[in-house]
């Protein structure tokens, strides 16, 4: 199966120069073990401004806001968690394993053996 590869800005700022500068389709797809549409989108996207310098900062600058709200959303749910456990501190001591008190019922007297 192929592996997605990922090509830089620069890469495709290239390639789609290459074509407009009279570079054939098909030369540059086979050159650069590329699919001659992703060519065509790369070209389409370099005419259009997408592979600008400012663009790709836009892009990282985007990526890098959507981190950092999850980050945000993480911290804001573990303060929640922290919060809550020491409010448990606060309001009594922790169980602890096996009986804290013993519990002392009606006295019983064992019946004598052999009666009954």
């Amino acid at each position: 199966m192929a592996r997605h590869r990922s090509h830089s800005v620069a890469f495709k700022r290239q390639v789609a120069q290459e074509y407009l500068s009279g570079e054939t389709l098909h030369g540059l797809a086979k050159r650069h073990d590329l699919s001659r549409n992703l060519v065509r989108v790369w070209v389409q996207k370099y005419e259009a401004g997408a592979l600008d310098d400012d663009a790709a900062a836009a892009d990282t600058i985007q990526a890098y806001e959507a981190r950092i709200a999850a980050l945000e959303r993480l911290v804001g749910r573990q303060a929640l968690e922290l919060d809550f456990l020491k409010g448990a501190l606060r309001s009594g001591p922790l169980p602890r394993s096996g009986p804290t008190s013993v519990i002392v019922g009606p006295a019983v007297s064992p019946s004598p053996r052999g009666a009954g």
